[in-house]
């Protein structure tokens, strides 16, 4: 599980302020969750605040022949943008995923190498290699880091403004 955590100190200290006011803080904390997981979903509709790296040519190439491509970076199938959940309690507001390569996405990383076999057919075809293999030694991938689970200022100021609407009501 990749969760955000709020580190902004103008934030932290409006939640304490908040806490010690008013006890149960459960309202807020939904309205600061559904703020943080818009922000997230904006992240993946505009491909990272700031903008994500490209994918590498030889990903394009491999969506292409899947029919992901022309399409969205971390978003082939869909699943990881959708995972995309949020839950609040009475003193705190968490945004996350469930998914295991989540964590790759976010922070970015390198592949353990392994073995290719052919799944469907007796051999496998690569350019630039004799043929027929059977099996190819992959060195693993480097995969830069594209944070998806981020919060621009836009959505910190929206927190505060919730927090002071909260506090005012």
């Amino acid at each position: 599980m990749i969760d955000i955590k709020v580190d902004d100190k103008g934030v932290i200290q409006l939640l304490k302020r908040l806490e010690q006011k008013m006890g149960d803080m459960t309202p807020v904390m939904r309205a600061i969750a559904g703020i943080m997981h818009d922000a997230v979903e904006q992240n993946f509709e505009e491909e990272g605040r700031p903008k994500w790296k490209p994918l590498s040519p030889a990903t394009i190439m491999q969506r292409e022949k899947k029919g992901h491509w022309p399409g969205k970076i971390l978003q082939a199938s869909g699943q990881l943008a959708s995972s995309i959940n949020s839950r609040a309690t009475s003193n705190s507001a968490i945004v996350g995923t469930n998914k295991k390569y989540a964590a790759i996405h976010q922070l970015g990383g390198k592949t353990k190498a392994h073995i290719i076999k052919p799944r469907h057919k007796a051999a496998l075809f690569f350019p630039g290699l004799k043929h027929p293999v059977k099996s190819v030694n992959h060195p693993g991938s480097k995969i830069p880091a594209r944070p998806f689970l981020k919060l621009d200022d836009r959505a910190l100021e929206a927190i505060k403004r919730a927090i002071m609407e909260y506090m005012v009501k």
